[in-house]
């Protein structure tokens, strides 16, 4: 198989509803990425490692659950150190080995080592992945902005980076490769959205994602010359939309109807047309691997937006769509993602695929897509889905799947069923109309079960009428998390009817 360019495009925070081809009631023109849907495949059954940022760009990037690591929940906050480990192999380490260029754009949140004025590692003060926000703003005085920023992309595979860390973390300033390209000198005003800290003269939070784009077509537009068959490219493409700040700018103020979160995915829609445009301009698209998707479900609500609830209420749009949960849940709606794949080459054009993938089986999809063999220690959880771009979809790849959320509560997918390993799948308030609309009712279990083919909204819990299925599945998952089953990929097993 002659080596395909390839560029993974990963939103922040947007919902599986936020697409027309997704959702029939969407309230957001998404015409871009309707072609994109026609040009490929659309899985409706891809799901985020965790329902919240950090770990679920770890599982991208490694093909390992992100509870494996030492980050057993939540995400990495302010000057905390390098998440991905230094000896493990990522996605752009693989590809790079195998001939690829490798280039990050946009938004890492993935830890950094911060160089300090007085040699100390942050996380020798800062305890990691624990907010503390008084002690972090203290902590910035101790960071040296002229020095080396270690443990990011440049150090985990990438030949090259432009970017920014977090989008409402300081600094608010540029990064490239290993440094900042301008320091910080200003303190960032309160009335911009964001944590406290220092802020470039100038900053503009309107004008990340037209310059991460600008850059990103710029890659894509150099390799054009290139031997393609020599010298093929990976662009990971992280996106800080629609993450709040919420700042679609002037050209899409207005253009969904529905308010600014809906506008800043007008935006979103634009910046996948660029990237196709630049691939259509380069004569590339052909043996090009183009993936779109989101590292979680919608948010619930942030200061500058009414969030995934009211918005419904209000406006009648649904970012999950049909299913329950958002952002930091363990029910389907936080970690159900978004997934179109298109690589005209391979991938019959306007294919849907409804068997169980992870964003997790980039990794083991790339080696095969290269024809290299994965080590013992390297992608863990991934399983390839090369078969189901090829248009097997018939068949599964994979056997089961291991949800986890924002807190650390575990689920488990197998089959039409999902075993909650948890009271509640909520980590959210639900109001109380949307759980009078949809029939929602407490329980007494200690843990839940759904049949999602009969029950996609997860109204009905069957955790004491199938007990044969939730011992089965739990027995399963504590396997997975002890690393006793390793073989997660499709099997012959099927669960207790």
């Amino acid at each position: 198989m002659k080596k395909p360019n390839i560029v993974y495009i990963l939103c922040d925070d947007m919902g599986y509803g936020d697409m027309e081809s997704n959702n029939p009631d969407c309230k957001i023109p998404t015409p871009n990425l309707n072609k994109l849907a026609q040009q490929g495949m659309r899985f409706t059954n891809a799901h985020a490692g965790t329902s919240v940022c950090t770990p679920s760009r770890y599982n991208i990037l490694t093909g390992r659950y992100t509870w494996r690591s030492h980050l057993k929940n939540g995400i990495v906050w302010e000057w905390d150190g390098a998440l991905i480990e230094p000896e493990r192999m990522t996605v752009a380490s693989l590809l790079r080995d195998h001939g690829y260029t490798t280039k990050c754009i946009g938004k890492w949140h993935l830890g950094l080592d911060w160089t300090t004025r007085d040699g100390s590692h942050p996380n020798e003060t800062l305890p990691f992945g624990e907010g503390e926000g008084r002690r972090r703003q203290e902590f910035e005085k101790n960071i040296d902005w002229e020095g080396r920023i270690g443990g990011g992309p440049v150090d985990r595979g990438f030949d090259s980076y432009f970017g920014v860390d977090v989008p409402n973390f300081p600094p608010y300033t540029w990064f490239e490769d290993d440094h900042l390209v301008a320091i910080p000198t200003e303190d960032k005003p309160d009335e911009m959205y964001g944590h406290p800290g220092k802020m470039l003269a100038g900053w503009s939070l309107e004008a990340m994602v037209p310059e991460f784009t600008r850059r990103a077509t710029e890659f894509i537009d150099s390799r054009g010359n290139q031997p393609e068959a020599d010298n093929p490219f990976f662009l990971y493409f992280p996106l800080t939309s629609p993450h709040s700040p919420i700042v679609p700018n002037k050209e899409f103020q207005g253009k969904s109807g529905i308010g600014a979160y809906g506008d800043f995915i007008c935006e979103i829609d634009w910046v996948v047309g660029e990237i196709m445009a630049a691939l259509d301009r380069q004569g590339i698209t052909e043996n090009t691997l183009l993936i779109f998707t989101s590292d979680n479900g919608p948010e619930r609500r942030t200061p500058d937006d009414e969030g995934v609830y009211e918005r419904a209420r209000r406006k009648g749009h649904r970012s999950a769509g049909e299913w329950r949960g958002i952002k930091r849940d363990a029910w389907e709606g936080g970690h159900r993602e978004p997934f179109i794949a298109s690589w005209p080459a391979v991938i019959p054009a306007g294919a849907e695929c409804d068997q169980l993938v992870g964003l997790g089986d980039f990794m083991a999809t790339c080696a095969d897509i290269i024809g290299a063999e994965l080590p013992e220690n390297a992608g863990e959880d991934s399983v390839s889905m090369l078969p189901l771009l090829k248009g097997e979809t018939g068949r599964p790849t994979r056997d089961c799947l291991v949800h986890h959320s924002a807190d650390g509560k575990f689920a488990i997918r197998q089959g039409d069923w999902v075993f909650i390993d948890a009271t509640t799948g909520g980590e959210n308030a639900e109001p109380d109309w949307f759980r009078q609309e949809r029939n929602y009712r407490d329980h007494d279990q200690p843990g839940e079960l759904f049949n999602l083919k009969q029950d996609p909204a997860e109204r009905c819990n069957q955790y004491a009428e199938q007990p044969d299925v939730v011992r089965q599945l739990k027995e399963q998952l504590e396997r997975i998390k002890d690393g006793a089953e390793k073989q997660i990929a499709a099997s012959d097993k099927t669960l207790t009817e």
